[in-house]
């Protein structure tokens, strides 16, 4: 197994997502089911399952902790904190108030002492880095956590991190968790190099674009009633809407169709080849696989797994090339060619 980052944790190269695991009518997976994937991960020699504070209410978090209590010690168990867990304005954000209450929590649903890698969650533009990356450090120091990450930060905002770790003789973030796909590349301009610079694995989530490279939704056809984008899209404010709409570009599509393409002349399935095609990618630590069932689980594994030829994977590097934009503001931007 890789090590995580700039330190001595061994993870494993598949991540267990856990986003669809909840005790409510409305989770993708009923509790049972996802103790059955949870089982059949570790019994396969896998050890890394991700979660967060906001999924599902905190339900996942219930759920998983009841399915490791026995194998706890076979388990890197990761989770996340910044997203709202209140109403007020202190129940968000990476604030010394809401952390340590969300730490707290989290402890508490999953079951346990102490977790193996605690996430920024997302960034928090208001409050100070030194803040943050001090309280962070005073749980590691407290034997609550034992490692730190981040995710969907930028690249600024990772080294902003590290420079204030650095300065309070703290603890430094040791992995990123990342939207990245073959369809998803805008990471690879800064965020990958700064990844290598400042120590950090990558964590990639969302390896099949949200189903699209799964050939789950079709060019200029709205989501079907009931799948994750449809559900997406109805959720209150312009940003969903924007964010399914950008899902759904044709150039997204033009890419899932070269995948389709690719895994029609080996006789294997879209999902195989874009999940190859990732795990062979350099600075990639570990892909999180985000299953509804075992059957989903033993698919992603298998797709993980697959030794995609050289050429098929530099045809799909070609089609789904991006290049970067000169900078107007000071940074460089990532964009498709």
């Amino acid at each position: 197994m890789p090590t995580l980052g700039r330190s001595g944790l061994r993870v494993s190269a598949a991540a267990l997502g856990t986003m669809n695991f909840g005790t409510d009518p409305q989770a993708p997976t009923s509790e049972t089911e996802a103790h059955r994937i949870i089982a059949a991960f570790l019994d396969a020699g896998h050890n890394l399952i991700d979660t967060a504070d906001i999924y599902r209410g905190g339900t996942s978090e219930e759920v998983v902790g009841r399915a490791i209590a026995a194998r706890r010690a076979d388990v890197v168990l990761a989770t996340k904190a910044a997203g709202p867990q209140g109403s007020g304005p202190n129940h968000r954000g990476l604030s010394r108030a809401h952390l340590t209450r969300a730490l707290d929590a989290s402890l508490r649903r999953l079951g346990t002492d102490y977790i193996d890698l605690y996430q920024c969650h997302l960034p928090d533009p208001d409050t100070p880095a030194d803040e943050t990356m001090a309280t962070l450090d005073g749980f590691v120091r407290a034997g609550k956590v034992r490692y730190l990450g981040c995710s969907n930060f930028t690249a600024a905002g990772i080294v902003t991190a590290q420079w204030a770790a650095q300065r309070g003789h703290g603890t430094p973030f040791v992995s990123l968790q990342a939207n990245y796909s073959v369809m998803a590349r805008a990471i690879e301009a800064e965020i990958l190099p700064t990844c290598r610079e400042q120590g950090l694995g990558v964590l990639a989530y969302s390896p099949l674009g949200s189903g699209v490279l799964a050939g789950r939704y079709r060019r200029d056809t709205p989501p079907q009633p009931g799948s994750r984008l449809a559900q997406w899209a109805d959720m209150p404010g312009p940003t969903a809407r924007s964010f399914v709409a950008g899902l759904l570009a044709t150039r997204h599509f033009d890419i899932a169709d070269e995948v389709a393409a690719v895994a029609d002349d080996l006789r294997t399935t879209t999902a195989t080849v874009a999940l190859s095609w990732l795990a062979r990618r350099p600075s990639i630590t570990s892909v999180i696989l985000g299953p509804r069932t075992t059957a989903q689980l033993t698919a992603g594994l298998a797709g993980l797994a697959f030794d995609l030829p050289e050429p098929a994977s530099a045809r799909l590097t070609t089609a789904s090339q991006f290049t970067v934009v000169p900078p107007t503001n000071g940074q460089h931007h990532a964009t498709s060619v």
